[in-house]
């Protein structure tokens, strides 16, 4: 018979963390392609352009989140929430539109009282790794995960003693593979525009409910919150 980590090693030589999420994108990619693109309800001549497209957007909005939601198993969720929030130092790291979640994530974080160090630039990066202990975190934003740089990055972090958490597409890439923890978000359209659309909606609804988390796992976290968001109100008002 073929062995439990021969199965493990297959698995991770197509992208994929193991078996489970092998055989789930399989599922999904056969689910998609079972489904007829072309069907769509009958609907009254005079139906309103607007309204379709709309309504159109907010179903396809709701599928990603859900599918996003079924992809990422509760035992991962709980562990990188653990992970996060025992972590002394956390890095985050995201390039071009992915440092746009990467930054706006680092700085909820950090009003959580997280000590946060945020960055866009893999060669500031790669220098301040050298301040990288065990135990410390890394959370990396690729949407494809395909960038050589960021493996190298990962695997130096992971040398170090730290945690490296990756937030990619639901799809097979060498960042996902070898992090020691993984999001996945799907977002599937047949036009690019709404495909982005759909990817940042349901990266969005990911991140908020690990924040939501991440409040509830450490009645600490709430407190420094409060305090933190009433300074900003009174800085604000000032």
């Amino acid at each position: 018979g073929i062995s439990q980590s021969s199965v493990v090693k297959f698995s991770q030589k197509l992208g994929f963390k193991g078996y489970p999420d092998l055989k789930y994108s399989i599922g999904q990619d056969v689910a998609r392609a079972g489904a007829d693109p072309q069907q769509a309800p009958d609907e009254p001549d005079n139906a309103d352009h607007y309204l379709r497209l709309g309504d159109a957007l907010r179903r396809s909005k709701a599928q990603a989140e859900e599918e996003t939601r079924q992809a990422n198993p509760r035992e991962e969720i709980e562990r990188i929430v653990q992970l996060l929030d025992g972590a002394p130092k956390l890095f985050v790291y995201g390039l071009g539109d992915d440092g746009l979640f990467a930054r706006e994530f680092a700085m909820r974080l950090s009003l959580l009282g997280l000590l946060v160090v945020p960055h866009t630039d893999p060669v500031l990066l790669l220098a301040n790794l050298s301040a990288a202990r065990p135990r410390d975190a890394l959370l990396v934003f690729s949407e494809y995960g395909n960038l050589p740089q960021l493996s190298q990055l990962s695997r130096q972090f992971q040398n170090m003693g730290g945690k490296v958490v990756s937030i990619t597409r639901h799809t097979a890439n060498p960042l996902r593979a070898h992090a020691d923890a993984s999001l996945g978000v799907c977002a599937y359209d047949r036009t690019p525009q709404v495909a982005q659309l759909l990817y940042r909606s349901a990266m969005h609804a990911l991140l908020d409910f690990l924040f939501v988390l991440l409040c509830h796992a450490n009645p600490d976290r709430q407190r420094q919150l409060a305090v933190n968001l009433e300074r900003i109100d009174h800085l604000l008002d000032s």
